[in-house]
């Protein structure tokens, strides 16, 4: 299942070297990957006191205050050019979508923006802690789902660009996406400051509770979506939320996904054509032939554990379409796949393109040849529950992963939020991120180098605040860019 080199460039795989900045930092972040050998993991059987001496040892030579700098590198990379540098290989036809969504706003440019991210974090001080991040962990990245059981959960929702690297970068990409997301509802400095704050603040406090914790109890843990609406003080925000809640519940029943996508009447039953969003791709089906594409169903099948083969195997594949999503992931190969049981139940199958990491080309940590493969298994690691189908495949040199279509998905309604509602979900998020970080690396650590005072939250509001004029900047090229002809951007909605 592992992918060539020559299938990696044939599918548009990013090339590092037009991220790299000049002062050395980036290559400095892989020779720290390489030594620190996932230092949270390594630690696990010193005694506490041991690991907590390791930990504020840290601080001499990276500390909490030093994370909060910010300034671009004097010959910092072309945030344009690497934007056209990771629109390769993606449909060309699409590419324009995806830039249209960008430049909508700097939120939507931030969203699409985690390799200019990573490239600008390759060049900041870094603990040298190493654990499994989300790789892009912006508050629009998080949400409530099913889990197995049918419980509703809250959690990181999202794992494209998961490998294993700095901590600090899930975070600081956390922290920045409250000031940019406050300042596109219109709150004041103060208000963008506070949401950034809460989030570091809540990390630093979830990290210490997980610290404090037995190993499984802390693995098992989870964050109960209904406790938190219960919770919300805001009535019309609540209402909101319950209503999203019902929704999506009715959502997991996928013969409304059924009537919602196929063709009326048709037989066999066929997904219906909703260009550009949703269609079937010609090309693509002349390129793979049906038997690659059963091959490549197949070997997404011994990708699951037994028994939920067992649950699969009573689904068979009758149409296939390209679904665009997101921000990001416009442009890459993504669609949806329907299976149609014996007794007619429907189901619905979700296949996204797992290209490399954004954080790959400054780490390198990457255990995976298969990027579906690290998807999955990042997501595993993360997440408190995750979806029963979820596995990958490759095919025409693609690398892919598969989850069901919409289980029971809700999204943040951030436009509606208001400061008081904003830092809420910012401990929220954190408190996810923290959850999610305890399961693969040494919380006693973590909690040691962060401390109990202020100074870890007020370093991250410092990086905040200048990482969003940054991105405010690169919007501007971008449209500049546009105007220029430099890219071609369609508004699609």
């Amino acid at each position: 299942m592992s992918t060539t080199a020559e299938q990696q460039g044939s599918s548009g795989r990013q090339s590092s070297k037009s991220r790299r900045g000049t002062n050395g930092h980036a290559k400095k972040a892989k020779a720290d990957a390489a030594q620190a050998d996932d230092l949270g993991q390594r630690t696990f059987r010193f005694t506490v006191e041991d690991r907590e001496a390791m930990a504020k040892a840290l601080r001499a030579s990276c500390s909490r205050k030093a994370l909060g700098a910010w300034t671009p590198a004097k010959k910092r990379f072309d945030p344009i050019d690497l934007l056209i540098e990771t629109s390769k290989g993606r449909v060309e036809t699409l590419v324009p979508i995806r830039y249209g969504r960008m430049m909508a706003s700097p939120f939507a440019f931030f969203r699409g923006a985690a390799a200019i991210m990573a490239g600008d974090l390759a060049e900041t001080p870094s603990t040298g802690i190493h654990l499994q991040i989300c790789g892009d962990a912006h508050l629009v990245n998080f949400g409530g789902f099913a889990t197995p059981e049918r419980a509703l959960v809250f959690d990181i929702n999202d794992f494209d660009e998961t490998t294993l690297g700095p901590w600090e970068w899930d975070i600081k990409r956390l922290c920045a996406s409250m000031v940019v997301a406050s300042r596109a509802n219109g709150f004041n400095a103060d208000d963008a400051k506070d949401a950034a704050w809460e989030a570091a603040s809540a990390y630093r406090d979830h990290v210490a509770e997980y610290a404090s914790k037995p190993i499984l109890d802390a693995w098992y843990d989870h964050i109960d979506l209904q406790g938190v609406i219960d919770r919300m003080q805001d009535e019309q925000l609540k209402k909101v939320a319950v209503k999203s809640v019902r929704k999506a519940v009715e959502h997991t029943a996928h013969t409304k996904e059924f009537v919602k996508l196929t063709v009326e009447g048709g037989s066999p039953p066929r997904i219906q054509d909703e260009p550009p969003l949703i269609y079937h791709d010609a090309a693509v089906q002349d390129e793979v032939s049906q038997e690659e594409r059963m091959k490549a169903f197949a070997v997404y099948r011994e990708s699951l554990s037994p028994e939920r083969r067992i649950l699969l195997d009573r689904f068979e594949p009758m149409d296939t379409a390209v679904k665009v999503v997101g921000v990001g992931s416009v442009g890459t190969y993504c669609g949806i796949m329907l299976l149609v049981s014996g007794s007619g139940d429907p189901l619905f199958l979700q296949f996204k393109e797992a290209r490399q990491s954004v954080i790959e080309p400054f780490i390198g940590k990457n255990p995976y040849k298969h990027q579906g493969q690290r998807v999955v298994s990042g997501q595993r690691v993360m997440q408190s529950a995750s979806d029963i189908f979820l596995g990958w495949t490759q095919t025409a040199g693609r690398d892919f992963y598969v989850r069901q279509l919409r289980d029971a998905k809700i999204s943040p309604q951030i436009e509606l939020m208001r400061p008081s509602n904003l830092r809420r979900f910012a401990r929220l998020c954190a408190h996810a991120v923290a959850r999610a970080h305890a399961r693969s690396a040494d919380a006693v650590m973590l909690a040691a180098y962060l401390g109990k005072s202020d100074a870890f939250a007020d370093a991250m509001t410092s990086f905040s605040v200048a990482y969003a004029d940054q991105n405010e900047r690169d919007h501007a090229a971008l449209v500049a860019a546009a105007r220029a002809g430099r890219v071609d951007a369609a508004v699609i909605q």
